[in-house]
């Protein structure tokens, strides 16, 4: 069963910087996410109850996920230095 995803103005803007290639690969990933939520590689965030991470190079892409309604929501897509500051 395939998901929604649903991605927020600020998460597109995060990917829209990103640098051509790295794009590409976080494109790949979100398409993937529609059919498996939790792809090979995916982590679990502790102490968050349906937070996830992929990791794409030194790249993070943050999602929770809603069972209930089958849908992803796209958290961040930042730096690893970055993506886990509040």
């Amino acid at each position: 069963m395939s998901y929604t995803i649903i991605i927020s103005k600020t998460v597109e803007k995060q990917i829209n910087n990103l640098p051509n290639y790295v794009k590409k690969r976080v494109i790949e990933k979100i398409k993937i996410l529609v059919e498996d939520p939790r792809p090979a590689n995916t982590i679990k965030l502790k102490g968050l109850d349906q937070e996830y991470r992929i990791r794409i190079g030194d790249y993070r892409l943050r999602y929770e996920i809603d069972e209930f309604n089958k849908i992803i929501k796209l958290l961040q897509c930042k730096h690893r230095r970055e993506v886990y500051r509040d």
